[in-house]
């Protein structure tokens, strides 16, 4: 006689008791949605909301340094694309980590030739020549758009290079204990990485291009200093080009193609939204929340470019034309986790507004603005993130050095114009 509760009738009513537990509980089918571990979706809850508090402390701190971008011309237009370009670099250094930890090749040590040691010093050759490219495309921008009296290109290439080297210390740091912390703790770094990673470089970055600043006015001195750097960044990038280093050579040649790219394009971004201020100056509550609405949508498309790296690294995800099962997952995971994380927006936005005494269209509508916009954006950024990661491992390049970069400085430009869109179609203003 078999067992009573191991024979065929047992296993049947196990599985009907199954599918009606299932049927009676709606949260087990939501918690599915988040993917086979509630884990991650916990991470990258805290992770974005911790993203979005520091999105508006960049953007006080901003308003704080209005009388330095007046005084120094063609700053601003440096600004967006300098604090961008932290997150995308070391974002990218995240996501490389991050692929390490799940192949058994990370480990922290002061060697050069590991890979940690090889991903340390690129993303310091490129914070180099990123500066001085975004500081040469600042003053072209500037002076095809006929602002007067910009300071000249060294001195944006002083104000850029120190910023950027003060703030890339910083976030560097954070970068490896935020990977060591994985480890450690048993974190996804993929669940965690873009969106940590940006808001620290949001929150160090416009003060160190404020401080920066300060060295700028010295004449002679400023101009000899601002040729160093140059050079510097010329001897940096060559020695690290013909290194025998391999990983280190393909970092660079992979990298500064697409930095570049993404430098322009949130220029460019910049732009768009300055063209459009009055549409947000008119409440100027939609002027709070524009930060964190930006850095929600490129974070949530930069988690699904990290995980979609990562598994496509370990073989789990196939490179196809359509997303697979897996990869669809990891997409239902993103669309689901933005819809409580720009309501947050919406809310502390409107909190803020109502703290600093500037007009709001009420919570009601600035959720609504906040869900129909961002919903929009990361749709924009799903795109961007699957089919960007498909078009890099096509193209024989690693998909962890191009996900973050292409994802964020894409929604720069189209979180703008998702948001404005949906202020227009409510009518908000």
């Amino acid at each position: 006689m078999g067992s009573p509760h191991g024979g065929p009738r047992a296993k049947a009513w196990g599985r009907l008791g199954l599918v009606q537990r299932r049927r009676l509980h709606p949260l087990v089918r939501f918690r599915g949605l988040l993917g086979p571990d509630a884990a991650a979706a916990r991470q990258s809850i805290v992770a974005l909301a911790l993203s979005t508090l520091t999105s508006l402390a960049a953007g006080a701190t901003l308003g704080a340094i209005t009388g330095t971008l007046e005084r120094l011309p063609g700053l601003l237009v440096l600004v967006p694309a300098s604090i961008g370009m932290r997150g995308n670099i070391f974002g990218a250094l995240g996501s490389r980590l991050s692929t390490s930890i799940h192949t058994g090749t990370f480990g922290l040590s002061r060697r050069v030739d590991t890979v940690v040691g090889q991903n340390v010093v690129a993303s310091g050759v490129l914070t180099l020549v990123t500066a001085v490219a975004l500081a040469v495309l600042a003053k072209i921008v500037a002076v095809a758009l006929g602002l007067p009296g910009t300071i000249s290109v060294l001195d944006l290439v002083v104000i850029s290079i120190l910023g950027a080297l003060l703030s890339s210390g910083v976030v560097l740091a954070f970068s490896l204990a935020l990977a060591s912390g994985s480890v450690r703790y048993g974190w996804d770094l993929d669940n965690v990485n873009a969106p940590l990673v940006a808001s620290v470089g949001d929150v160090v970055g416009l003060p160190s291009l404020w401080l920066a600043s300060l060295v700028v006015g010295l004449g002679l001195v400023t101009g000899v200093v601002g040729l160093a750097f140059v050079v510097l960044t010329v001897v940096a990038l060559v020695v690290g080009l013909r290194s025998p280093l391999t990983l280190l050579v393909r970092i660079l040649r992979e990298s500064i193609p697409i930095l570049c790219l993404a430098g322009l394009v949130s220029i460019v971004a910049g732009i768009a939204i300055e063209k459009r201020l009055a549409t947000f100056s008119a409440l100027p509550a939609l002027l709070v929340l524009l930060p964190g609405h930006l850095s929600t949508a490129g974070a949530l498309g930069g988690v699904l470019a990290n995980r979609l790296s990562s598994k496509i690294h370990l073989g789990v995800v196939q490179v196809s034309a359509l997303p697979g099962r897996e990869a669809r997952t990891d997409i239902v995971f993103v669309v689901v986790l933005a819809v409580p994380v720009f309501a947050l927006n919406a809310a502390v936005a409107h909190v803020a507004a109502g703290l600093i005494g500037v007009a709001s269209p009420g919570l009601a509508d600035l959720v609504a603005a906040s869900l129909m916009g961002g919903l929009m954006a990361v749709g924009v950024s799903v795109l961007i993130a699957y089919y960007g990661t498909v078009a890099a491992v096509r193209l024989g390049l690693d998909p962890d050095t191009y996900g973050v970069p292409m994802v964020s400085s894409s929604i720069d430009l189209a979180g703008a114009f998702s948001l404005i869109l949906a202020i227009v179609a409510l009518g908000i203003v």
